[in-house]
């Protein structure tokens, strides 16, 4: 079984490289994306991603939903993001059929919080829509910190790591400004807090993007009733009525029950950064109702 899993994983790697390589050589002649799923991580975002692209009216990227050019891989250029996405002639056949020009997007949830991604984005995709998920901060951690154990970035415990945190993450940001090319490990895998200050990045893409171009959803209006969060996305991009059978949830990772006090804890802590979220948005948080 292990065997043939790494069979798999082998031939899918293949299958993307040769893709990118076909990508590039025709990349002039391919789709920009129209979305831009941006964040949070862990907040449902490969849900809904995989979601939209069941939709007859969106032609998804390549063989994976992240593509990661405005915050890990910028420094690649515009031919190789653009090889990711589908060609125009691909466009056109679904047109023809459909009588609707076909749109275009990926998810990378990093974008909404590297500090350069929403400036890079705003540049270079004028036009382009982003949607953020947003969910409790105190579950995002703690899911954050469950799957980067899991991908073996993180060797800490749940507790020790947050108390980690600052320390590791000390510098990141400034360095990420001042260096254009650099990646940060800690910075895109361990800030279990920081990515759970939501209103901090939304203040930030808004002052980058406009406030018309963000669609901000609350994942329990996805995971709890599907047709009211879906429904907002859907027609924020512009997308002909149409509801999935389901909205199934993807890339979960099992996960003991949290703490008490570390939740009362982690509660406290984003507290303040909630009620500004609050007057941000509009609305109180699901999880502050």
């Amino acid at each position: 079984m292990a065997q043939r899993g790494a069979v798999a994983q082998a031939i899918h790697r293949q299958a993307r490289t040769a893709s990118r390589a076909l990508g590039r050589v025709t990349a002039g002649s391919r789709l920009e994306p129209d979305f831009l799923i941006v964040g949070a991580q862990r907040c449902g975002t490969t849900s809904l991603y995989k979601t939209l692209a069941e939709h007859p009216d969106v032609l998804p990227a390549g063989l994976h939903k992240g593509v990661h050019y405005f915050d890990t891989d910028y420094e690649r250029g515009p031919l190789w993001y653009r090889s990711h996405f589908p060609t125009k002639v691909r466009a056109r056949v679904a047109e023809q059929h459909r009588g609707v020009r076909p749109i275009t997007g990926e998810a990378s949830p990093y974008y909404m919080f590297h500090p350069l991604a929403p400036e890079r984005i705003a540049r270079d995709l004028p036009e382009a829509r982003l949607v953020v998920l947003l969910r409790d901060p105190v579950e995002r951690a703690y899911s954050a910190y469950v799957h980067e154990r899991a991908r073996g970035f993180e060797s800490l415990s749940f507790e020790d790591a947050l108390a980690a945190e600052p320390e590791r993450l000390a510098g990141e940001e400034d360095r990420l400004v001042r260096e254009p090319g650099y990646v940060s490990r800690v910075h895109q895998h361990n800030a279990y807090l920081a990515r759970g200050r939501y209103v901090d990045q939304l203040e930030r893409l808004e002052a980058q993007v406009g406030r018309d171009r963000l669609c901000v959803v609350d994942a329990d209006e996805l995971f709890v009733d599907f047709t009211t969060g879906f429904s907002r996305v859907r027609d924020f991009l512009g997308l002909a009525e149409w509801m999935p059978a389901t909205f199934e949830q993807r890339n979960a990772r099992p996960r003991t029950k949290l703490e008490p006090e570390v939740r009362a804890r982690l509660e406290d802590h984003f507290a303040q950064y909630d009620e500004r979220l609050a007057a941000w948005w509009g609305r109180t948080p699901q999880w502050r109702a």
